[in-house]
């Protein structure tokens, strides 16, 4: 079993992912600086630290404590407007930061490393669905700081012998018992449904109705946190070897987000009456993944990823959170 160093293990994926690790009797120690992180999301049989991945001597105190033989790295800023109002945070962050951490893992001999990238590199895909090898066009910041940050670690390794699988998330969602989507502020589609549906929010805003899609909103190919993170754990069974391999996390279906206001009516019963805004900068018409590489390379097959089940699990764990919190 691995003793693997979690970075945003406070955050939603994260969290999910820490928690499977776990239960498949891995050690789990979590950095985290709680700046969008919750702490109750931290799993209690994991042991936790309160610092910023990018602050060098505290990771290195860290490590000096652990012997750690991967890394997960989700920690990193992600809202695309902001990336698109404020690029030099994220490429700070997301960048710098970064490399000041691979360089504290270096002097500790740390060779496996598992990044949590995005589609995002992708900016507007010429041919869907989306391929690995396919053009990367970032159309905002944070796409471009994920793709800027595979490019370090395609040369960490081959200039270092590293083992690294990096993953190309489509739109994480969904819930499990103990973890969902809580972001500060909320900016992902079917939480912010979902706040419509409990009465927390008078409307959703539709950003732009006038794509080149089925019924001219944004779509985009979901896929359950679960899944996301059980890839992640199939990654610990890759051969020790020299390079980096970039795996799309995707189901090869794609929802517009008309057809998920559908699906969250009809989950809640609640009828949602959507407003129609200008479109957001930075937001491609279609994204969908083809995840045939990560199937046939790692085996990976989403069990938890059909949109019904999907909006069906994030109500039920949103309505937990209601209870809780009574």
């Amino acid at each position: 079993m691995a003793r693997v160093l979690v970075t945003g293990g406070a955050g939603y994926v994260g969290s999910v992912c820490s928690r499977q690790l776990l239960d498949s009797g891995h050690a789990v120690v979590i950095i985290d600086d709680l700046s969008t992180g919750h702490p109750e999301a931290v799993p209690s049989r994991a042991e936790f630290h309160q610092i910023d991945y990018g602050d060098r001597a505290a990771v290195a105190c860290v490590l000096r404590q652990h012997r750690i033989d991967a890394v997960f790295h989700f920690a990193a800023k992600a809202l695309i407007p902001e990336s698109v109002s404020n690029p030099g945070w994220f490429f700070d962050v997301n960048v710098a930061s970064g490399i000041g951490f691979l360089e504290t893992l270096r002097d500790f001999g740390v060779k496996r490393f598992v990044f949590s990238s995005s589609a995002a590199v992708y900016g507007n895909p010429r041919s869907l669905p989306i391929k690995e090898d396919d053009p990367k066009e970032p159309v905002n910041s944070y796409g471009e700081t994920k793709l800027m940050f595979e490019r370090v670690l395609r040369w960490y390794a081959l200039a270092y012998g590293w083992t690294v699988a990096t993953f190309r998330y489509f739109n994480a969602s969904g819930a499990t018992t103990e973890a969902g989507e809580s972001h500060r502020p909320e900016t992902h589609v079917i939480p912010l449904l979902l706040e419509v549906a409990a009465g927390e929010r008078e409307h959703f805003e539709i950003y732009g109705d006038d794509y080149e899609t089925i019924d001219g909103t944004c779509v985009r190919d979901y896929v359950h946190v679960s899944d996301i993170a059980a890839a992640h754990l199939l990654a610990l069974e890759m051969p020790e070897a020299a390079g980096m391999q970039a795996y799309n996390i995707g189901t090869g279906t794609a929802y517009s987000v008309r057809q998920v206001i559908g699906a969250v009516e009809e989950i809640t019963g609640q009828k949602i009456r959507p407003r129609i805004a200008s479109r957001r900068p930075g937001d491609p018409a279609i994204l969908c993944a083809s995840p045939e590489k990560l199937k046939r390379e790692l085996g990976w097959q989403p069990s938890s990823s059909d949109l019904r089940g999907i909006v069906q699990s994030a109500w039920e764990w949103k309505r937990g959170q209601v209870v809780a919190a009574a």
